[in-house]
């Protein structure tokens, strides 16, 4: 959700007003402090500073909770608007003075709280190069950013910032990714290495092919959130709003009550003054602005502000399974051969014309390869149809890898010599059109998915947690029995994933976690959608969260950034109108006159604030399991 650009403006040009208000109010202040206690002036020739104040500061705020009070949005900041009008027909400038400079100075505060919190995010921005050296053929040519295509070849100098997310051509070097990660480490690049947007180079220049444009980079992705952070309303502040919609008729009410039982109307101006909260509440929002800060320097990206307020009420989770609880990387697990095959040979015919193929098992069968040693043949004549499966000439042999359906439609008397099919995936291999082996793949479980998912009801009062998936039943099975979760659903097509995810979110809030583009509606119907990686940008535009690194830790530091903020915010906010409240009932029995009334409440918001900055600070541990240990 965006503001239109009138809106922006319009905002921007309102907070310029409230920043200029707050100096000549601070001006004023000081002119009347000096004509009352250092020169011998009539008491009306000292007031003037104050009267310009009320009058050129106080108008056009009270003006703007008028607007406000005609839209019925009845906020706390209402009581600074009655503070004013009560204390300047009651004469009682200085106070109403010092009102008017709590409700300006509420907004440069704020600024000030938003910069602090998110100075690491400002600190990358200035850092990004605004050029790329495109390197064709002999030629390097500098371009603009948003020139760099897909595959291009990027030559980034030594001590440059990277500016696309890519792969190592050629070049050996280090670069510092400690920005982007958190790791105070100097990473080796070597040809096949990855590297990351806004990581810095070291010594010596690396040619690095495109992944990814610039606009869709890791560095961009945290930019956005920067800018959203800094230019839109979070939307946890509406919490301040709903607390204002008791506190405020509350203060009233304590107001009046002093005010008919002592006849004394300042006693209802002391309790206004220190019933004002306005940068109290601005301590939410920084709270929240803190932790998507935090979030960015943990590689994931906080899009939807509100998860961070509801993830740690969330009680349900639910999995989708490939490249979540699994690497998303199928490995070789079986390989079975015909009785007069010889297993290093045809793994030797096999991987030379796999290397030519772009099919997801074709890397597992060249780790096989590599780990056997076994010998690389040339290839000719390959060829790959959609769907048709692979074939090639290896050593004089023809060599075909297929699926077990296609082989049987084809030689359908086959089906004897095939071993009995169990799951997991699998390929048939033909040598010479005959049948020659068979090889089985397991998608394998995360290292750390069983000690993650048992420790998600100790640690964070998960009642239920949930696999869901568009898989085959065994498949389903097998991993959930990997990792420790006994509710299951399998063979689910995104409209009944979508299904179960309404359900269990209408009993209790959700965190769903998915990572493919049939799990966008799901993500979006969940409470929190939280996507791993970036493979797909309708899910990352589906998802409230985004984990750019996948690993089942970084859902733990999400969950536990979460509470962190929830707490410190809640602390801020409760704790300040808390003291607020003390303050009005030594307001309401005389105690606190309306000047002290408002230094006071000016001291209390500034603790709150305070208070709310620490989210930004990174504790010592964002995890509370241990990777590998059964939980």
């Amino acid at each position: 959700m965006s503001d239109s650009p009138s809106a922006s403006s319009s905002s921007s040009l309102w907070k310029s007003l409230e920043t200029v208000i707050a100096l000549f109010t601070i001006l004023m202040i000081v002119v009347y402090l000096c004509l009352r206690y250092g020169w011998d002036v009539p008491e009306t020739t000292q007031n003037i500073p104050l009267w310009s104040v009320l009058l050129l500061g106080g108008t056009p705020l009270v003006w703007g909770l008028l607007v406000k009070m005609v839209h019925r949005e009845f906020g706390s900041d209402l009581l600074a608007g009655i503070s004013i009008v009560v204390s300047v027909i009651l004469g009682e400038y200085l106070a109403g003075s010092l009102v008017v400079l709590m409700l300006s100075g509420g907004e440069a505060l704020e600024a000030y709280a938003v910069r602090s919190a998110s100075s690491v995010l400002q600190a990358l921005s200035r850092r990004m190069p605004s050029i790329a050296h495109r390197k064709t053929d002999s030629r390097i040519d500098d371009i603009a950013l948003d020139q760099i295509q897909i595959n291009d070849m990027i030559v980034i100098f030594p001590h440059e910032t990277c500016p696309i997310d890519g792969t190592v051509l050629e070049g050996h070097g280090v670069m510092d990714e400690s920005y982007l990660t958190g790791e105070p480490y100097m990473m080796s690049k070597t040809p096949g290495s990855q590297v990351l947007s806004g990581a810095i180079n070291g010594e010596a220049a690396l040619i690095v092919r495109a992944e990814k444009r610039a606009i869709d980079s890791r560095y961009a992705k945290i930019m956005e959130v920067m800018q959203a952070s800094e230019q839109h309303r979070p939307r946890m502040r509406r919490l301040a709003d709903r607390l204002g919609a008791w506190y405020t008729p509350l203060a009233v009410l304590i107001g009046i009550v002093a005010w008919v039982l002592t006849g004394d109307p300042v006693r209802f101006l002391a309790v206004m003054v220190v019933a004002t909260p306005c940068p109290l509440l601005i301590a939410i929002p920084v709270a929240i602005i803190g932790s998507i800060s935090l979030a960015a320097r943990r590689a994931i990206i906080v899009r939807d502000p509100t998860s961070l307020e509801t993830a740690d009420t969330c009680r349900t989770i639910i999995f989708d399974k490939t490249g979540t609880l699994t690497y998303g990387e199928p490995q070789l697990t079986e390989q079975i051969y015909a009785p007069n095959m010889n297993a290093d040979e045809v793994l030797s015919l096999v991987g030379s014309i796999e290397r030519f193929s772009k099919h997801p098992l074709s890397q597992a069968i060249l780790d096989a390869m590599q780990e056997a040693r076994a010998v690389v043949h040339e290839a000719t004549e390959i060829s790959e149809p959609p769907g048709q499966g692979l074939k090639g000439t290896v050593n004089g042999h023809s060599v075909e890898i297929t699926s077990r359906k296609k082989l049987l439609h084809q030689y359908p008397d086959l089906e004897s010599q095939l071993p009995e099919q169990v799951g997991g995936l699998e390929c048939v291999i033909l040598i010479d059109n005959q049948y020659a082996g068979l090889y089985r793949f397991r998608d394998t479980p995360r290292t750390d998915g069983l000690s993650f998912i048992n420790h998600l009801s100790p640690k964070h009062h998960f009642g239920r947690t949930m696999l869901v998936s568009g898989d085959r039943e065994s498949e389903v099975r097998y991993l959930a029995e990997q990792v420790g979760i006994q509710e299951v659903y399998f063979s689910q097509s995104p409209e009944q994933k979508l299904e179960i995810v309404n359900q269990e979110t209408a009993q209790a809030n959700t965190i769903f976690v998915g990572d493919g583009i049939n799990d966008a509606p799901a993500l979006v119907a969940a409470t929190v959608g939280v996507a791993f990686g970036q493979n797909s940008d309708v899910t990352t535009e589906a998802a409230d969260v985004i984990v750019m690194d996948s690993s089942l830790q970084k859902i733990d530091e999400f969950l536990h950034i979460s509470r962190r903020m929830r707490r410190i915010a809640l602390q801020s906010a409760i704790g300040g109108m808390a003291l607020s409240m003390l303050g009005m009932l030594l307001a309401a029995a005389g105690y606190l006159p309306p000047v002290a009334g408002a230094i006071s409440q000016e001291v209390i918001d500034v603790l709150a604030v305070l208070n709310a900055l620490r989210v930004a600070l990174p504790p010592k541990a964002l995890i509370d399991f241990k990777p590998g240990e059964p939980g």
